[in-house]
């Protein structure tokens, strides 16, 4: 009969999917806001390129369970979902809250399932429809973090129907729905922490509904046996079995789960949950009170905030506080259903006792009885709970509608609380759309909560409207003065405003708020680590002043001192000693730093930098490809490697090179660094068509690309394209008019191709007024002079430019052959002079630079911190938080000429030296 009842039909399936499509659809519009930020966006363990075996190390939020600044909530299950979503359709926000969307209908459907084993088909109905109705679940459901409430209840309730039949004929044990139940807790746990509390529920239905006891009765039998007055019946002893199995597969549970946080419990501030903190009596009292603050959220809806933390519920202190009278209410009519439902048989009894069950049991990890948890209120937790509160409030509706007097009234109540309420979801929904609405919806309910301006002021910093963000930040500061974060988010806005001042005032505020030093105390277990990020942003902004570093440096040593595990305080010191040209202490930081976390690509990167700048390309070549094996699209390790295995001039490694420039212009399909370098590559493997494509495509990101726009011209230089370089030469001087070796090529061009010797001098006259002492230039013109047949000038200007470079032969060779044509005119007459020409002076390699241009763009540290953001999620804050990104300054390198360029050059030196023979 119970079976029977508990069918769900299609049709009631159908009016579930209707109804929650009609509240929800609108859902599908919203982005990721408030924890999703953490929990999907930061989320490494989404990526298909992270082992699946991370999901089972790592928090909800990505960081590993055995550091302190996790928050010890272990969902793998849940975050399996979201990486499924991400398989799919990566950061697709619309498919994430559809499946959330078909979680919510589940959960309906399950808990119409529910319902019939304990009322009749039509209150279960209204139950869940109340149920899929109700705003409290916005959060839940529209806020993609909440699948975790969503996939538990699933299984919690899946677990729940599989105990219930337990049972066999003849009041006989059926093991198979037990196992089955034990393996669905597990599950539910795996999902969300309070899965685990279906064990009670299901205890309390097996003593006081399947076996159909009454708290009297229960306590009748006990003196009878303490008595002896009488022996156990083996129907209690059945009872016993099961119910010992349950607590000890519980028990097994809770076991595994202490060792996975490793017995350690997460590390709030007390803004997060102000009353953990507190002292006696204030403690208790909040703490209580918060209980009838949760069940009006349930009762009234109204006014919903998707942040109750710090000062957004002030402190109950004493017992005068007219709260207080709330909190006996509440515990008054608690306590009459309780002794209703436990003292007195019937189905109504019965009825309200599960309902008491799932409103109560399931909220007892989130109610700070056993331990503190982050946050003071959450709406999301209230999910379960509330399929207790459905139970109840369609229990009394139906005893109500019984009654002919009440009947209609009832009926039209009904029908306004679910229309009311339905209307209040879809218009609730709307509040998820963006971060700036949903906390904006926030302070229009709380203006006491600082971590709600902050948000406001971070979803304004997000849009660069970074005046209105620091009114709001100011505002944090002033609603929570030792707010250490707000402060640090006023440093930033400055810092971003080019104010630097301010910034550094209010960075040395929030500095002056942490914890003073006593000796012998453990900074780990006072401060917060993101509290930490404060010398890191201080030590970032004052390090911009080169006389500042020491004073810089100590403040990251301060960071470490408080806490030598703190990552970050490594990584921005390594880079520092980087600018101070230390880098072998910069070393040090970073393998410090790895012996922390060895999965960190950029880690791995930045220590490829620093062998970079210790002339040891092999140890960083090594280093980039450990980047790029956990992270094989970080896009600062593809681009050096690459430029490194260019510059190795090992043809072997160009392949590999190529590959990974590739793998960067389709990261960054913006960067014409990318294909210049590519362009470059081209160009070393005598592939002109391609080099020339690709120097073109950089061209037309960056017109003004300076080194692509010379290694064109001279690629068509160098293929027979003379005229061709020209335009683009002029383009280059357009934008660097003082490009010597664009001048060059360009009076090379225009004198042996054009025949132009008026523009060519003009181009060697200008280099020599920015350079006297430019042996290429100087020794040019000396050859214009020649082709003008202005041989004293011309043997002036040899003389004067082996004066600048007594060791080049080939500059004393044409000064005697300038010599024997003054000394013989007639002969001279027949001659010509042409220019040395720009590879011939270029290809001297000890004397001159090469004419080809590399500009090595990328080659920066990389800092694994790059968010300011102090208050914006409630739960990854310890991981991203509070830290300025300086990116030091680019270096730039010359790629060696290749050796066939010295052989053409050697040939055409022989032919100059023809011409001047008169041969």
């Amino acid at each position: 009969l119970l079976k029977k009842m508990a069918d769900v039909s299609l049709r009631e399936a159908a009016l579930m999917v209707g109804v929650v499509t009609a509240c929800y659809w609108n859902s599908l519009f919203c982005g990721f806001v408030f924890d999703d930020v953490s929990a999907i966006l930061d989320n490494k363990d989404l990526h298909p390129s992270t082992p699946l075996k991370n999901l089972f190390q790592n928090d909800f939020w990505g960081t590993p369970m055995s550091e302190e600044r996790s928050h010890k909530s272990y969902r793998p299950l849940t975050v399996l979902t979201f990486r499924l979503n991400y398989l799919f359709s990566e950061l697709n926000a619309v498919s994430y809250h559809f499946l959330n969307l078909v979680f919510h209908v589940v959960v309906c459907i399950v808990f119409l399932k529910v319902c019939k084993l304990f009322l009749d088909n039509r209150s279960s109905i209204v139950a869940s429809l109340l149920f899929a109705v109700h705003p409290v679940h916005t959060e839940a459901v529209t806020g993609v973090v909440g699948r975790a409430e969503l996939l538990s209840s699933i299984f919690f309730l899946a677990a729940f129907l599989s105990y219930t039949k337990s049972k066999g004929p003849d009041n006989t044990i059926v093991w198979t729905p037990i196992a089955v139940t034990v393996f669905l807790v597990a599950v539910a746990t795996l999902c969300k922490e309070q899965g685990i509390t279906v064990v009670g529920i299901c205890c309390v239905y097996e003593v006081f509904i399947a076996q159909g006891y009454t708290l009297p009765t229960l306590l009748d039998t006990a003196m009878q046996i303490l008595r002896g007055k009488g022996s156990i019946p083996f129907s209690m002893l059945q009872t016993l079995l099961k119910l010992i199995v349950l607590m000890f597969s519980t028990l097994l549970l809770v076991v595994v789960r202490v060792q996975v946080i490793q017995s350690q419990l997460p590390v709030f501030t007390r803004f997060d949950n102000p009353a953990a903190v507190s002292p006696s009596p204030a403690r208790q009292l909040t703490f209580n009170y918060l209980l009838p603050v949760n069940a009006w959220l349930l009762l009234n809806p109204s006014e919903l905030c998707c942040d109750w933390t710090m000062g957004t519920i002030p402190l109950v202190e004493s017992l005068l506080d007219v709260r207080n009278v709330a909190t006996l209410t509440f515990f008054c009519f608690l306590g009459a259903l309780i002794v209703f439902s436990l003292r007195y048989p019937g189905d109504s009894s019965k009825t309200v006792l599960m309902a008491l069950c799932l409103i109560v049991l399931p909220f007892i990890p989130a109610s700070n009885l056993f331990f503190p948890v982050g946050f003071v209120v959450a709406e999301r937790v209230l999910y379960v709970p509330s399929m207790g509160f459905c139970i109840l409030v369609a229990h009394g509706w139906k005893k109500l509608s019984n009654k002919s007097v009440l009947r209609k009234i009832s009926w039209f109540c009904l029908a306004a609380v679910l229309f009311t309420h339905a209307l209040k979801t879809l218009h609730r929904n709307w509040d998820w759309e963006s971060e700036y609405t949903l906390f904006m919806s926030a302070l229009k309910v709380n203006k006491n909560n600082a971590k709600l301006w902050n948000n406001v002021g971070h979803a304004l910093e997000n849009e660069k409207n970074f005046e209105r963000a620091l009114q709001f930040f100011i505002q944090a500061t002033q609603v929570q003065p030792d707010d250490i974060g707000a402060h640090m988010n006023v440093g930033r806005t400055y810092k971003n405003l080019n104010k630097t001042k301010e910034a550094e005032e209010s960075y040395m505020i929030a500095k002056s708020l942490m914890p003073q030093i006593i000796p012998g105390k453990k900074y780990a277990a006072r401060v917060a680590p993101n509290h930490l990020n404060v010398y890191i942003n201080l030590a970032n902004l004052i390090r911009a002043n080169e006389s500042r570093l020491e004073e810089a440096d100590q403040l990251y040593r301060q960071a470490i001192s408080m806490r030598p595990d703190f990552k970050q305080a490594y990584i921005s010191r390594g880079e520092l000693l980087l600018k101070m040209n230390k880098p072998l202490k910069a070393k040090e930081a970073y393998l410090r730093a790895l012996e922390l976390d060895r999965t960190n690509a950029d880690l791995w990167y930045n220590l490829a930098i620093v062998y970079i700048e210790l002339k040891d390309p092999t140890e960083a070549l090594k280093n980039f490809n450990r980047a790029l094996e956990l992270n094989p699209s970080h896009k600062l390790a593809l681009f050096n490697s690459a430029l490194l295995m260019q510059e190795s001039g090992d043809a072997r490694l160009r392949p590999e090179a190529k590959e990974r420039l590739l793998h960067y212009v389709k990261e960054e399909p913006q960067d014409a660094n990318g294909y210049f370098n590519l362009g470059m590559l081209a160009m070393d493997d005598k592939k002109d068509t391609e080099a020339e494509a690709w120097m073109k495509k950089a061209i037309r990101l960056q017109p003004n690309f300076r080194s692509a726009l010379f290694n064109l011209a001279l690629l068509y230089s160098q293929t027979a394209k003379e005229l061709m370089a020209l335009p683009v030469l002029e383009d280059l001087l357009r934008y660097y008019p003082d490009h010597t070796k664009g001048l060059i090529l360009k009076g090379d061009i225009l004198m042996n191709q054009k025949k132009d010797i008026v523009g060519a001098k003009m181009c060697f006259e200008k280099i020599l007024e920015l350079d006297p002492n430019n042996v290429q230039g100087k020794h040019n013109l000396c050859v214009v002079y020649f082709e003008e047949r202005d041989l004293i000038k011309a043997e002036k200007c040899l003389v004067e430019t082996l004066a600048l470079a007594p060791h080049e032969e080939y500059i004393q060779r044409h000064l005697n052959i300038v010599r024997s044509k003054i000394a013989s005119l007639g002969a001279m007459e027949q001659s010509s002079l042409p220019s040395e020409g720009t590879a011939a002076a270029e290809t001297k390699k000890k004397s001159f630079p090469n004419l080809r241009e590399v500009k090595n763009e990328k080659t920066t540290t990389q800092s694994t911190v790059d968010n300011n953001k102090e208050h914006s999620k409630n739960k990854k804050l310890t991981e991203k938080n509070s830290v300025d990104k300086e990116t030091p300054k680019k270096s730039t390198k010359e790629i060696k000429d290749i050796e066939k360029k010295r052989v053409a050059a050697l040939k055409r030196l022989e032919e100059i030296e023809r011409i001047l023979n008169g041969e």
